[in-house]
């Protein structure tokens, strides 16, 4: 499939945005995240480019994770309206929780929604994230719930979902999957890579039918300054570019 390139059309900054979110989806693909065409990660467009408009690039809804390329991305205000013509649709489910957790948290530069058998399955379990392993711990840090209102394309449930999330950066969507939230796409990718791990651990953990040891909740309350110290809050900066070289060497056809 030939898609036009836009590398000329858009500013620098913007072709910068398309590369890393295309680059996301790649990734997501790769570590076998993706629900066929089903989920979304989203990018807010900065001010700078903007003019202070809330402005996102979002998933073409019918490809595949591992299609997508910089200039397939399609970009829509908050109302869904696409503001670059393209023959892809938005999935109107994915853009009601994206654009209501954009709109709740102004700060957040992209947003990565799940549907993995280990996400959906923590989902549905009464107790949710066990704090059972290491990377539970950065996970419980900063972890809020919503509760399974059916297919999410009513923007009735907007305001709930919004008050449910609050300031957390990890979202556990009951009966349905997880959701993180990132300041960069390299945050909310390194987050979710935290968040999935912590969930096939829990279902690993609990399959074993043996008495689980649980981390010792001295340890939690202290877990924003550990976050601190161990990356200097760099963590995903300092993972990204070798993320980055990693994609390049699946298929470089991302950027295009």
């Amino acid at each position: 499939m030939h898609i036009p390139s836009l590398k000329e059309t858009v500013s620098a900054e913007e072709w910068a945005l398309r590369c890393d979110l295309a680059a996301c989806y790649r990734l997501v693909a790769a570590y076998g995240w993706s629900d066929l065409v089903f989920t979304h990660i989203s990018a807010k467009l900065p001010d700078s480019v903007t003019g202070g408009e809330h402005q996102f690039l979002i998933n073409p809804y019918g490809l595949m994770f591992d299609e997508i390329t910089a200039s397939s991305l399609v970009k829509v205000d908050m109302a869904c309206n696409k503001l670059i013509d393209s023959p892809f649709p938005v999935n109107p489910a994915g853009f009601v929780i994206h654009s209501a957790v954009h709109e709740a948290r102004p700060e957040a530069g992209c947003v990565l929604h799940t549907h993995t058998r280990a996400g959906v399955g923590v989902s549905a379990q009464k107790a949710g994230i066990l704090p059972i392993s290491q990377q539970s711990t950065f996970v419980l840090s900063s972890l809020a719930y919503h509760d399974y209102e059916g297919v999410a394309f009513r923007p009735e449930e907007k305001p709930r979902l919004q008050a449910d999330l609050g300031k957390a950066n990890y979202l556990v969507l009951r009966n349905h999957g997880l959701l993180t939230v990132g300041r960069t796409i390299a945050d909310a990718f390194l987050s979710m890579y935290t968040f999935e791990n912590t969930c096939r651990i829990q279902v690993d953990a609990l399959a074993g039918g043996t008495a689980l040891t649980q981390v010792d909740p001295s340890i939690l309350s202290g877990m924003a300054d550990v976050m601190r110290v161990a990356t200097a809050g760099q963590g995903a900066q300092l993972a990204w570019p070798a993320l980055l070289r990693k994609v390049e060497r699946l298929d470089p056809g991302y950027r295009e």
